[in-house]
């Protein structure tokens, strides 16, 4: 876990996870699942499905007319409710084939090692990350031989100089990376990834053990296991299961590897960051083991966002709130929060990472790969993260494998399957988005150029309060996969707004956002 500076702000869905509707299927259930508190009689729908019966009671906002907009008479064609997807077959049984055995097995190999700190030894066949990158590579090689020729494993690499600070001499960054080749648009990748490099207290220190259960053993066992259950299957979209080095340093392998995926014209159009998903208690003893922290940066850098005049632009709008990575925060929530992957909680925060951190999505996102978000679990314990392995004042210190909920991390790992296999299912997310603003009115007409894959269905506008967090509704537009425009009934003042594309198979893209002015 790179250290870094940043600020917080969570906000948490909980949609019935027995409510489930396919992710074509745009439907409400009856049920109430446990745990969940009955709060159908709350003026906005989006509060209705996110309430639970332990959260703590919500302000009175029926003063203020926006909270929910729009009122309950002026509801005529703005379409049905957005609930949770229903998972087709071929994806439960790939969630239900997620070992918790094979994660134990993964993290205890990768502790075996003693220290995978990126300066450590790499000649050693047992000991420091040389042995760790050759034993993660040869797991993959396996794994790939079942793929039939689908999947490859490369081994990237550099020679990173003295930085003047982590760096104190050259030493050579490898990443592992299989990649499952896409059988429909495989032009198009979605990159799931962990870091194998370890350390202790001394950021530097590449001698003393340095277990890294937790960070980041947690997050390469998600990709071991993802590649093993992927490899006999054919995604339509190319997936990538990384694992990086050199992350403790300066995010030093992932940067490396995003700038190879820009330079060769790669289209990375989603990225999820593993990184310290292996504990379910923290450091006070709550346990929470079905609430994931999912990390979303808001407004992208400003030479990645059109430039200077656009990125204040989008703050002008309200389109804050809005950015790639925060749209795909929301498909997280839609597609992976549900009875399949048992993760109750997929807890959005708004922000690229907590503070004094950092992680391998940033590197991601400052190349251009905005659609970038990162796992972490819900309350860490800072004694098992960056600490010598100690005993001191009664208190055991160090990244141990005792203190890994190996059933928890499996449930990380099945968000982030149904997430990766939805978004290659469905089709691509519709470009150039915008709304016609030049005259006064209370309709929104919206553009966008079509999706030109196959299997395009159409597509549908989704639509939210200006202060929800998530899409609500979604209204069908008519036409088919060649429609470029359609007016709505919906106000663009008093909403915002979204386009995504509609799979024949049902799959949904995420959505667009659809507040830039045409």
């Amino acid at each position: 876990m790179y250290l870094l500076t940043l600020s917080l702000f969570t906000l948490s869905i909980s949609f019935p996870s027995q409510i489930l509707a396919r992710s074509v299927l745009i439907h409400a259930g009856p049920e109430t699942p446990s745990g969940y508190a009955d709060t159908n009689s709350s003026p906005n729908p989006l509060y209705r499905l996110s309430r639970r019966a332990d959260d703590p009671p919500s302000p009175n906002f029926g003063y203020c007319p926006a909270a929910g907009w729009p009122p309950a008479d002026q509801r005529s064609g703005t379409g049905s409710p957005i609930t949770s997807a229903t998972l087709d077959s071929e994806l439960q049984a790939a969630l239900s084939e997620f070992s918790v055995p094979n994660i134990e097995a993964y993290i205890a190999k990768l502790v075996s090692f003693g220290t995978r700190h990126t300066l450590s030894n790499q000649t050693d066949p047992n000991r420091g990350i040389g042995a760790a990158r050759d034993w993660v590579a040869a797991t993959m090689r396996g794994f790939a031989a079942q793929s039939g020729g689908r999947m490859t494993v490369t081994l990237p690499s550099y020679t990173q100089q003295p930085d003047g600070s982590r760096i104190p001499f050259p030493v050579k960054i490898t990443d592992i990376v299989a990649t499952l080749q896409g059988s429909v648009t495989p032009s198009r990748y979605y990159v799931v990834s962990g870091h194998y490099d370890s350390r202790v207290t001394d950021v530097n220190n590449y001698v003393a053990d340095a277990p890294g259960a937790d960070d980041d053993a947690s997050g390469v066992a998600i990709s071991l296991e993802m590649a093993r259950i992927m490899a006999t299957r054919r995604p339509r979209s190319t997936m990538v299961f990384s694992v990086v080095a050199g992350e403790e340093q300066s995010l030093y392998g992932s940067g490396y590897q995003a700038q190879q995926y820009r330079a060769q014209g790669i289209n990375v159009a989603g990225m999820l960051d593993n990184d310290i998903v292996g504990a379910s208690v923290g450091d006070d003893g709550t346990s929470d083991p079905f609430t994931v922290r999912l990390f979303a940066q808001g407004p992208p850098p400003a030479q990645f966002d059109g430039g200077a005049t656009r990125a204040a632009q989008r703050l002008t709008i309200g389109g804050e709130n809005d950015s790639p990575a925060r749209e795909l925060a929301r498909y997280v929530v839609e597609v992976a929060q549900n009875a399949y992957t048992g993760m109750k909680r997929i807890a959005v925060v708004y922000r690229l990472d907590r503070y004094l951190r950092g992680g391998d999505h940033a590197s991601y996102i400052n190349n251009g790969f905005l659609s970038a978000v990162r796992f972490t679990e819900p309350r860490e314990n800072f004694a098992h993260q960056h600490q010598d392995v100690r005993v001191q004042g009664g208190t055991q210190y160090g990244d141990l494998q005792e203190f890994v909920d190996e059933e928890y991390v499996a449930r990380v790992g099945r968000v982030n399957l149904a997430t990766l296999y939805s978004l290659s299912q469905a089709p691509s997310t519709p470009a150039n988005v915008t709304v016609n603003t030049t005259a006064l009115t209370n309709e929104s007409t919206l553009y966008w150029t079509p999706v030109n894959e196959p299997g395009v269905a159409g597509y549908e506008v989704v639509w939210r309060a200006t202060d929800a967090p998530f899409w609500t509704n979604a209204i069908s537009v008519a036409g088919g996969a060649g429609t470029r425009t359609v007016t709505v009934n919906i106000s663009k003042d008093n909403a915002v707004l979204g386009v995504r594309a509609v799979g024949s198979n049902g799959y949904r893209s995420p959505a667009a956002f659809g507040g830039f002015p045409a």
